[in-house]
């Protein structure tokens, strides 16, 4: 039986477009090779953060949407601590109510574009 998570993972604010993608792709597929599935995946983007960390005033937002099994969650969060260009993460298993309102967020996102 496959989870739902969600997780959230701040790359540092010094990399470039295209080292911040390389790394999102890795995790990505480190997710697919041990068995999982993307469900959903969001670029926030370069942010300021709340408060310093590692001396960085900002970072590259990411989230990622999966279902995987429950063993999985420690894999990846070994992983984002081995990675120096990760400086926060957060992973959470989502309860159905979590996965409704990602669900009804991402529609109502999709009808907001097409209204434009």
């Amino acid at each position: 039986m496959l989870n739902q998570y969600e997780t959230v993972f701040i790359l540092t604010p010094v990399l470039s477009d295209a080292q911040a993608k390389e790394a999102v792709e890795k995790f990505k597929g480190l997710i697919t090779a041990e068995g999982g599935e993307i469900v959903h995946e969001e670029d926030w983007g370069l942010k300021k953060l709340a408060y310093p960390i590692r001396k960085k005033h900002s970072g590259f937002y990411n989230l990622i949407e999966f279902k995987a099994p429950g063993v999985f969650v420690d894999k990846l969060e070994t992983e984002y601590r081995r990675d120096e260009r990760i400086i926060r993460f957060l992973t959470f298993r989502m309860e159905k109510h979590a996965i409704e309102y990602a669900i009804k967020k991402r529609n109502k996102k999709k009808e907001q574009k097409t209204e434009e």
